[in-house]
């Protein structure tokens, strides 16, 4: 389940769609996807020693807050909330554009595609359904977090694997048609393939619920991180081979098209049900994240007490019906207003961002606790670790450069909107502890028995 969590947290609406972007700078995108993976394995690595060595729920807020204090753990856990449920309207409505097109494309049924409100509320019951069922508890939401990555998953595999005998290495064109250098194609195509890789810490945040921890979670996190990438690749250049990088930047649904070339009508419609199928085991494994992190902090005094309510099955309750509130916000604004587009798609990249940040720290915060809590970790492989958070580190770095100018500048400004809330925690928790302690007097009764038993 911990493995499916990474797994499907990572496969989502957009690698469905990804090759039509990197078709556009060409076979060179291969290289980028390579780059973006190894980095991505190297954070693997990095989250899968710290999983091991601290095991507590938050996942990259508890290591941020460990290692740098409440408020470097405050903006880690402030961000990545941000990012999950604003990420969440985007994947429910993604969950809603494929299964319009899949509605239209085999029984033309347009109700999705012409009704504004109904494909609104289709988007909001998908939330609330996923959300009752993580509300039953982490359990429930694991075996359906299983069960849609292996749905998806296996589409996506006959494609990389079996298309490899449909590929045509003529067919993928010139190396480099970005028209910009290759650092400057690599630079860029890698940047939006760090999209794809999006949630590879999955398994370390809900550490409370998982079974045997200091295990699970370093085996969760590698594997599923790196058969994710591999498949990746692999499928990326088997679309190349087959459709040609210019077909394949032209194209809105490569991996439909693809599989429409290798195997006929019946190929495509596979894989249309297979990204129906990616965006809602994707949602489902977003919304178990987004009262975890909260919860986490909650705990800790740094967000509002109600975020530390569970349900009876050990659910956090509160932040999942709290954030399912502002998906559905979003998701209705989305449908209602149409210049909302545009400062939305802006807003998920910003969202985007304030989980790469995490992802720094703690790379950084790895480094950090070598130092603090040296003893928490074998100290026989520390030079190794090391120099693989260093490079963690750089690469997370270069992933936020990546991400241009201005997404950084306002990706910055998102994150001090949170400090008022942070200064609000913090005199609320001194109130509480400069309060006075109330005396109640014991009752005679009661002398009279504490006296007995002394005596």
């Amino acid at each position: 389940m911990a493995t499916a969590l990474v797994v499907g947290n990572m496969i989502g609406s957009g690698v469905f769609l990804l090759p039509a972007s990197l078709g556009a700078f060409g076979p060179i995108s291969l290289v980028a996807f390579g780059a973006t993976a190894l980095g991505a394995v190297l954070l693997a690595l990095v989250f899968a020693r710290l999983g091991q060595a601290f095991p507590a729920t938050g996942g990259p807020y508890a290591y941020s807050r460990r290692a740098f204090g409440d408020f470097v753990g405050f903006q880690t856990a402030w961000g990545y909330w941000i990012a999950a449920w604003v990420g969440n309207a985007a994947i429910a409505t993604a969950f809603v554009a494929y299964l319009s097109d899949f509605l239209d494309d085999n029984w033309n049924v347009r109700l999705l595609a012409e009704n504004d409100l109904a494909a609104a509320l289709t988007g909001i019951a998908a939330i609330w359904v996923l959300t009752w069922l993580n509300v039953l508890g982490v359990r429930r939401g694991g075996w359906m977090q299983l069960g849609t990555t292996v749905l998806k998953f296996v589409p996506l595999v006959a494609v990389a694997v079996l298309g490899v005998f449909w590929v045509s290495l003529n067919d993928l064109g010139p190396f480099n048609v970005s028209g910009d250098s290759s650092y400057g194609a690599i630079t860029a195509a890698a940047t939006l393939t760090l999209w794809a890789f999006i949630g590879l810490e999955s398994a370390t945040v809900p550490a409370d619920d998982v079974r045997d921890p200091r295990r699970t979670i370093p085996w969760a996190t590698i594997v599923g991180t790196v058969v994710t990438a591999g498949v990746y690749v692999l499928a990326t250049f088997v679309i190349f081979g087959v459709l040609g990088t210019e077909a394949t930047a032209a194209s809105t649904a490569p991996f439909a098209d693809a599989a429409r070339e290798m195997w006929g009508g019946w190929g495509g419609d596979v894989i249309g049900l297979a990204a129906i199928v990616s965006t809602f085991g994707c949602l489902n494994g977003w919304i178990l994240l987004q009262g975890q992190i909260p919860m986490a902090a909650a705990r800790d005094g740094l967000f509002p007490k109600p975020f530390t309510k569970q349900s009876r099955h050990g659910a956090p309750w509160f932040g999942l019906v709290a954030s399912s509130v502002l998906i559905t916000g979003l998701v209705m604004m989305s449908y209602e207003d149409q210049t909302f587009v545009t400062w939305f798609e802006e807003l998920i990249l910003l969202a985007t961002l304030t989980t790469l940040i995490p992802y720094a720290f703690s790379a950084a915060a790895e480094l950090s606790l070598f130092v603090t809590d040296r003893a928490a970790f074998s100290a026989a492989r520390l030079t190794k670790d090391t120099i693989v958070g260093l490079l963690a580190f750089a690469y997370a770095v270069w992933t936020i450069a990546g991400s241009g100018y201005a997404v950084v500048y306002k990706g910055f400004l998102l994150l001090m909107f949170g400090i008022p809330v942070y200064l609000y925690m913090k005199w609320q928790g001194s109130r509480e502890r400069a309060a006075p302690m109330t005396v109640v007097p014991a009752s005679p009764a009661t002398v009279e028995h504490t006296a007995r038993i002394a005596s």
